[in-house]
């Protein structure tokens, strides 16, 4: 994390955000001028496809206040948010998603709540879902999976905005893990952290469809969590014992000529055994490409060039 220069560091990221970084920017430095003139924005650019980097670069070039940190491709969304904070100069760091669906205006709502009672992280979570059915009972489908399947309790309907002190956040980013999910490491981070509900507009398109976010909740689960590795075991025990039962029964059926020999046998080994066996090699396989990554030791992100006016 950079030293300390300013009282507010506002940080967020881009990826086909090009649409709405001016209006980010004005709002976003009406609400920390309230709160302080010694602040600035850290835009990070993940490698988005449109003009993006550009836009930015070029309000760069007209205001002090605003710093562009360019990697070098896509990261993803987290490991680029984690970037955002480690080159944040603040003693209050305020991280927010650049669409604007998180209202800037809640930075000062944060920060009152923070200086006021000397809290360590206030962040936002939405008052209610948003999207449409299939999304509401998916999401909560998801939360229960979470619940029951990992040691780390993620405030429900979490929201990326958050302000945290200078503190939180250089314990933060000392996580370097390339596979897992930034919601847990807020909560594993520890601190004194309390939430803050709000309403949460909606773009007609999400840039998280179906498939991006089995693959958090999937990243969720085996970066926190080594249940599912007991659930095998477990359920292994229970087949066996069951196959041990079947298989006696399957015999006494046999030897009294009630059955087809083989076919009960054969279907319920070839279908349930088989099933089994696929889904605990799949769990087993998830952990095991976690180590296979981590111990490569690459690089969290790679920045090809930070843009700012000399002051």
């Amino acid at each position: 994390m950079s030293d300390l220069k300013v009282d507010l560091s506002i940080v967020t990221t881009l990826y086909r955000s090009s649409i709405f970084i001016d209006e980010f920017v004005r709002r976003v430095t009406v609400q920390a001028e309230k709160i302080t003139a010694n602040f600035e924005i850290v835009f990070v650019d993940d490698g988005s496809p449109d003009d993006s980097l550009a836009k930015s670069v070029n309000l760069a070039l007209t205001n002090p206040r605003i710093k562009v940190v360019e990697l070098s491709r896509n990261f993803g969304h987290h490991k680029a948010m984690m970037t955002a904070v480690e080159h944040a100069s603040g003693s209050l760091i305020f991280l927010i998603d650049v669409d604007l669906e998180e209202p800037p205006e809640l930075l000062a709502e944060f920060h009152q709540k923070l200086i006021s009672e000397g809290w360590d992280v206030v962040y936002g979570y939405q008052n209610k879902r948003k999207g449409g059915a299939f999304e509401r009972v998916s999401g909560r489908i998801a939360w229960i999976l979470l619940d029951s399947l990992t040691p780390v309790k993620i405030p429900h309907n979490h929201s990326t905005v958050r302000l945290m002190t200078r503190n939180y956040a250089q314990a933060l980013i000392r996580h370097k893990e390339h596979k897992t999910a930034i919601g847990g490491l807020w909560v594993q981070t520890g601190f004194r952290q309390i939430g803050v509900g709000f309403s949460k507009s909606a773009r007609d398109i999400s840039s998280y469809r179906f498939r991006s976010r089995l693959t958090a909740l999937l990243d969720s689960i085996t970066s926190f969590s080594e249940r599912p590795l007991i659930f095998v075991f477990f359920l292994g025990a229970g087949i066996f014992g069951l196959s041990a039962l079947v298989s006696f029964s399957l015999l006494l059926l046999w030897l009294t000529g009630k059955t087809l020999p083989g076919w009960i046998s054969v279907m319920a080994s070839v279908w349930l055994l088989g099933g089994l066996v696929i889904l605990s090699i799949g769990i087993v396989g998830l952990y095991t490409s976690r180590i296979f990554i981590e111990t490569k030791h690459r690089p969290f992100t790679i920045v090809r060039e930070i843009h700012q006016q000399l002051k």
